[in-house]
């Protein structure tokens, strides 16, 4: 397959003379496939130039994939400006993470209303279909496609691409699940020494791929004043890379105060850490109009483990249990999840909590640790003792933010940990996936 970007920056565009090398547009990746298949990762203003360079050099009419990460501003500002989709006779495929409230051409036309751009979403000339994915993998013209949650403050997508003998991951926008990487007293740069288990979920997607490109928008220096906002830093993601096997890596939406010789250190720095971690790993910093072409023997499918991609559940059909003694927390939460479209329940401690769910039967479980009378982990103990429970998601929403209190979570079978102070669009990602992976779960046994 062959890899080309077309736009590599994060948050806003960038352009100008100390932008050159690494490129000002944000993002935009085109891949191709021996067979002639054109997808394409996210639409932010690099997709303007990839879109006039389609209809100068590529073969008519034009059909492409658009897999859009998510649909903060600058994944997808570019959409409006791709000429290919005001031609008829071209045909596209939309496809990206179901929207907070909306569907996925809901969201594309709210930037082309009047207010803001003169042509609207239904005066385009191609012909466009819209998917709306989940986790999960598909074939998509004839290309498996797999999608996995990432962890940002809007519900987003990252893709593996297998096409062509080889692997490509397209992972962005996403934070680490927790600052630590390691367990503290296991072996550091293995998989199964890492941490916390959405961390390790994220390693084992990006298992021995050929390529992956990856968000690493904050160097570790800027990360603490950048907590919760949704990216990575190129040390986090060298190291899960490392561990992960990958063979390259590109880092990627670049800061756009970050100019040329600020990328050259940060590039230059992930390469000695790759070198000191003893990997074989080969780290570049994305720059707009890189070209390359990754190609190896097809792999044998039949050892390919087959995830079907599942629907996703209407939330209103959805409820959580809020299990939390801080009445000023269960108003935040309860708040945040409404507005986003999901039945609430609340209990202040783990025995009412516990009768609530024999009663209600909540579809996930919001768990606070330190509670009077019986805390969080003896309820999430009774919890996966229980037969009609056993599979209910459970995210432990708490204040201990401390290593031990997140690796006994996980054994005692959370299936998410997520420290407090939290914001409404991040809790609301979180559930998603919870849902989405025990749906998985249960399809999958």
């Amino acid at each position: 397959m062959e890899l080309c970007f077309w736009g590599t920056r994060g948050s806003i565009a960038t352009p100008g003379p100390s932008t050159i090398r690494y490129g000002g547009n944000t993002s935009c990746v085109e891949v191709m496939t021996k067979s002639g298949q054109r997808f394409i990762f996210d639409a932010g203003t690099g997709a303007r130039p990839l879109g006039a360079h389609l209809m100068a050099h590529a073969a008519k009419p034009i059909r492409a994939t658009i897999l859009l990460s998510h649909t903060h501003w600058d994944h997808i500002q570019g959409f409006p400006f791709f000429i290919p989709l005001f031609v008829p006779g071209n045909r596209f495929t939309v496809c990206g993470p179901h929207g907070s409230n909306s569907s996925l051409p809901d969201v594309l036309s709210g930037q082309m209303e009047y207010t803001y751009f003169p042509v609207e979403l239904s005066q385009l000339g191609a012909e466009i279909k819209y998917r709306d994915l989940n986790e999960g993998s598909e074939e998509i013209d004839g290309i498996r496609i797999t999608a996995h949650s990432l962890n940002h403050p809007a519900r987003a997508l990252g893709y593996r691409l297998e096409a062509d003998g080889a692997s490509l991951l397209y992972l962005c926008d996403h934070e680490p699940y927790w600052e630590s990487l390691w367990h503290s007293e296991a072996e550091a740069g293995k998989v199964e020494s890492i941490l916390h288990e959405g961390d390790r979920r994220h390693a084992e997607f990006m298992q021995n791929a050929d390529v992956v490109i990856h968000d690493a928008q904050y160097t570790p220096e800027e990360y603490p004043a950048k907590k919760n906002w949704g990216h990575s830093t190129w040390a986090y993601v060298t190291r899960i890379a490392a561990a992960a096997n990958v063979k390259h890596l590109f880092l990627t939406h670049h800061d756009p105060t970050h100019d040329d010789a600020f990328l050259d250190g940060i590039e230059a720095q992930a390469r000695e850490l790759a070198a000191q971690l003893g990997s074989p790993l080969q780290v570049s910093c994305a720059r707009e109009g890189f070209r390359a072409t990754f190609e190896n023997e097809p792999e044998d499918r039949a050892k390919v483990n087959e995830v079907v991609m599942v629907a996703e559940a209407t939330k209103e059909s959805l409820t959580v249990l809020i299990v939390d003694d801080d009445e000023d927390l269960r108003v935040l939460a309860r708040k945040a999840l409404t507005r986003a479209g999901y039945g609430v329940i609340e209990a202040e401690d783990g025995a009412t909590g516990l009768a609530m769910l024999r009663t209600n039967h909540p579809d996930l479980l919001l768990l606070d640790i330190n509670m009077p009378g019986l805390d969080g982990f003896e309820v999430l103990r009774l919890i996966r003792e229980n037969a009609e429970t056993a599979d209910l998601p459970v995210i432990v929403l708490t204040a201990q933010g401390d290593e031990e209190s997140a690796k006994r979570s996980f054994e005692q079978g959370a299936t998410d940990f997520l420290a407090k102070p939290f914001s409404p669009p991040q809790l609301d990602a979180r559930v998603r996936s919870g849902f989405t992976r025990a749906r998985r779960q249960l399809l999958t046994r």
